[in-house]
């Protein structure tokens, strides 16, 4: 089942001039591939479809209806990739892959932490580096999560989450060879900073010590 139903046009001539001149006619290209059928170039209503990438991020990690305007049946997609105008920061084409709901395929989702703000490590002073603000994971097309959720409540200073400390949703997986880190929650630079100056003088007092013995 799609959570999102979009309406699509054939579009007959490709190539930089015609998009271009789509776009001016307020439509966005894009192209729907895969599940052994041949490509199938479209337009969608630009401003219908950047209204929906705008506000909702769920957009890009569930499964898409798109029905083709003079073509029967309907497109059962995933948002595979997007172009992006590199000044405007606005949609330029848009990459739909098809999916049947039981397949399985490999998607980016987006890290949440919970109660990040009220760990004890953040309220010590500590603050958090994000690593990898997003994961590629596999799971089902017609389970794909909005996001991936890590627990900060208990968090402590110089803690580092890895992603086999991750507790991952039913059904997902995140294929990896190195237990890579996701983020970590560093001490006050000021800290940093404080102890570095402890070891000099520290070390500057042994060196004393020698000289006088």
């Amino acid at each position: 089942m799609s959570d999102y139903k979009l309406e699509a046009e054939l579009r007959e001539l490709t190539g930089k001039a015609n998009t271009r001149r789509l776009r001016h006619a307020g439509k966005l290209p894009g192209i729907i591939y895969g599940g052994d059928k041949p490509d199938l170039p479209i337009t969608l209503d630009y401003n219908e479809t950047a209204k929906i990438m705008m506000r909702d991020e769920h957009f890009y990690t569930s499964m898409i209806e798109i029905s083709v305007k003079g073509k029967r049946g309907k497109e059962s997609v995933i948002l595979k990739d997007t172009q992006w105008d590199a000044i405007y920061d606005t949609p330029r084409h848009l990459d739909f892959y098809r999916v049947v709901g039981s397949d399985v395929i490999t998607v980016h989702v987006p890290v949440a932490l919970l109660h990040a703000d009220t760990c004890p490590g953040v309220k010590e002073g500590g603050h958090i580096e994000m690593i990898r603000h997003e994961l590629e994971v596999e799971c089902r097309a017609d389970a794909i999560p909005d996001h991936i959720e890590i627990d900060c409540s208990a968090l402590q200073i110089d803690t580092t989450v890895h992603i086999d400390d991750v507790k991952l949703p039913k059904g997902v997986s995140v294929p990896h060879d190195v237990n890579f880190t996701i983020f970590n929650i560093a001490s006050p630079k000021g800290a940093v900073v404080e102890e570095a100056a402890a070891e000099v003088v520290t070390e500057a007092a042994h060196g004393a010590e020698k000289k006088a013995d």
